[in-house]
């Protein structure tokens, strides 16, 4: 008898700087372990195929519904388009900035991706009407993949694992109004209350989960890399002692700012050629950068580039002398291991992990020895001095990981968690 798994993920397949590897990662290896994947997720126009069933439903932007209600450009944002000025780290200042932010937490409540639920709880019904499913897996963000698997749960009794890649009203990016906060708290309580089991990504997101929903059985499954994203094309190493981040900065919350202190101190210094490094930015192009840069005096080392497809991202990390890892300065983030962590593990490049105090990342980089962690300006001129000494002496920074990020491989990640499936749907594991 073949074992089906419904996984509930929004984004699939997955797009370049967002979240959504793990479903992907999970679906194309769990085949190898008893379990046939199918896929519910939003149209995607191109998507290329895939050797599992997905099922693509429609989806209503309640955003985009709203903007039009204010007859304003649905292509741009809300705040742009009303000349209101959002500063660093998402501050919102004026009454005016504040009343957009309410309303709009009051329209796309509990988030944005809540105009797929209606379609996606219809084709979850028909499928379950045709064919039996022995587990479902929901895995967010968004938090409406959840509210979709508890109407399923609810009707047909599936096992269901509720995946938190983040965690939901517990995350340290989580900034709604109170009123809107407490609300949504209820709705996780009451959402979550029916999983079977709870899965997050570390020990210390697991502690913070246990604390909100007491009695549930919750389990830690890291994130991961495919093995086989990175292994379809070699990249020759730059001629720069080059170093480079991809992803998004999310407004200053992944701050550089450290790391550019610390290479104008190390030139001003004559400890590093200007000539010879680069530090390249592959994401979206933020005004506080760029005057960032400038007041360090490094336009003419630091490169911001816009966004790239997930293919370029990889040749870009693969070719790259040094990765940047950048951590939001908040203890609540010390347990919290990004995404972009383990493709920079996949990319096989040694890794600059700068930004708090946060343990795990640092035990991790220890324990893979896959790249250092600096925690503030001083740490990171001196991790930056130690490769630089290897890149003028060698020509290169030599990667020296070992064979310990093997565990965080996909298939590695897949089996895991066939054997939690095997657990909450009563099935033996081989």
């Amino acid at each position: 008898m073949k074992k089906k798994v419904l996984i509930v993920a929004y984004a699939f397949p997955p797009m370049a700087f967002i979240g959504s590897q793990r479903p992907h990662g999970l679906a194309k290896y769990l085949n190898q372990f008893g379990w046939e994947p199918i896929i519910l997720t939003i149209k995607s126009p191109g998507a290329a195929a895939e050797d599992f069933k997905v099922i693509g439903t429609d989806y209503t932007d309640r955003l985009a519904l709203m903007k039009k209600t204010l007859r304003l450009d649905t292509g741009k944002g809300i705040h742009q388009q009303l000349g209101i000025t959002i500063t660093r780290n998402f501050n919102y200042p004026t009454w005016k900035s504040k009343t957009i932010k309410f309303l709009k937490e009051l329209a796309v409540f509990p988030d944005e991706e809540i105009g797929w639920y209606r379609h996606a709880v219809k084709a979850a019904f028909e499928l379950l009407d045709k064919e039996e499913i022995h587990a479902v897996i929901s895995t967010s963000f968004p938090v409406t993949s959840h509210l979709i698997a508890r109407r399923i749960k609810q009707k047909y009794g599936v096992p269901w694992v509720a995946d938190l890649r983040d965690l939901w009203t517990q995350n340290h990016y989580y900034g709604k109004f109170k009123v809107i906060s407490f609300f949504e708290r209820r709705l996780e309580l009451k959402t979550l209350s029916q999983a079977d089991v709870l899965v997050t990504i570390s020990n210390p997101l697991a502690e913070t989960l246990k604390s909100l929903h007491l009695d549930k059985d919750i389990r830690c499954i890291t994130n991961g890399y495919d093995p086989e994203d990175f292994d379809k094309k070699t990249a020759n190493l730059t001629e720069k002692f080059t170093i480079t981040y991809t992803g998004r900065l999310y407004n200053g919350k992944r701050d550089p700012s450290v790391l550019l202190k610390a290479i104008a101190g190390l030139i001003k210094e004559n400890r590093i050629r200007k000539d010879l490094i680069e530090i390249r930015f592959f994401g979206g192009h933020e005004d506080w950068l760029i005057n960032d840069i400038k007041e360090h005096g490094l336009q003419d080392i630091v490169k911001i580039n816009g966004f790239v497809s997930r293919e370029e991202a990889i040749e870009k990390q693969k070719e790259s002398q040094l990765l940047l890892l950048l951590l939001w300065d908040d203890k609540e983030e010390k347990g919290v291991y990004t995404g972009k962590l383990f493709e920079y593990l996949g990319a096989k490049r040694p890794i600059v992990a700068i930004g708090g105090a946060n343990s795990i990342v640092r035990d991790l980089l220890e324990n893979t020895n896959a790249g250092h962690f600096a925690e503030n300006q001083e740490q990171s001129e001196a991790v930056i001095m130690h490769y630089y000494y290897e890149f003028i002496k060698q020509g290169a920074v030599e990667y020296r990981a070992n064979e310990k990020i093997s565990e965080y491989a996909y298939n590695e990640i897949a089996e895991k968690y066939s054997r939690l499936l095997n657990e909450v749907a009563s099935f033996p594991t081989v």
